[in-house]
């Protein structure tokens, strides 16, 4: 009896020590639009496409880049509705710490209860993993950058820069040529940009990118579409 035998529980191990629907998750993740971020020495970038099969689609309706908290934000690659979920559970478990705790929560405690919520829905019977991977931007409580991934597992990483979704191996492959330590958020902006029209089919414009930052001052903001244009000028 093979693998396949397993591959419509979530909860039971295959023979070989898999969770086939964590690793089909995964297939959506890869499946869905390239999203990318990059942490600068002063900020943080976190950027997707929101491209879509139809001109007639309001794309004023449709955000990939959510802000969280003051400080934090989140873009994802995979399925939307998910991702709707997450986001949902994110703001609400931060307000619950701000509440208690008086301050904003940290970005890494942000990671850790999100990739907790997502663990779970791996070790529940009834239920599903989340069909999205994460990547987190904000800044930590020493006010240091920080970039994390987090995917349908549970399992979160820190990241210099990362890319999830499709094309992800040649956006990464460009992210580590491109890649400096010394990396400023405004040259993170541009490479970020240049590393998505690298897999982008068709024009880029301020109305199918959409840009997350987050600097030294601990506030994260959604590039508006002139700013995203006037980036995608520059570039050019």
């Amino acid at each position: 009896m093979g693998d396949s035998a397993y591959s419509f529980s979530l909860t039971t191990f295959s023979r070989t020590g898999k969770l086939l629907q964590i690793e089909y998750a995964l297939n959506a993740v890869s499946n869905g639009r390239t999203a990318l971020g990059i942490a600068a020495v002063d900020g943080v970038v976190i950027a997707t496409d929101k491209k879509f099969g139809s001109s007639l689609v309001d794309a004023e309706c449709v955000s990939k880049v959510e802000k969280i908290t003051e400080g934090s934000g989140f873009v994802y690659a995979g399925v939307g509705p998910d991702y709707r979920v997450l986001v949902r559970k994110a703001r609400k478990s931060s307000q619950a710490y701000t509440l208690e705790y008086k301050q904003p929560k940290p970005v890494t405690q942000l990671v850790k209860s999100t990739a907790s919520v997502m663990q779970e829905y791996t070790q529940s019977g009834g239920v599903r993993p989340f069909g999205v991977s994460l990547l987190v931007a904000g800044l930590d409580e020493d006010n240091k950058p920080r970039l994390y991934q987090v995917d349908p597992s549970g399992a979160y990483f820190g990241w210099k820069a990362t890319a999830i979704g499709k094309n992800y191996v040649n956006a990464k492959n460009f992210l580590e040529k491109r890649y400096q330590d010394d990396m400023e958020l405004e040259d993170a902006i541009h490479t970020a940009l240049l590393t998505l029209r690298e897999g982008f089919e068709g024009e880029m414009n301020g109305g199918n990118i959409q840009v997350g930052v987050v600097g030294l001052d601990g506030k994260f903001r959604v590039l508006s579409e002139s700013e995203v244009q006037d980036y995608l000028d520059e570039a050019n």
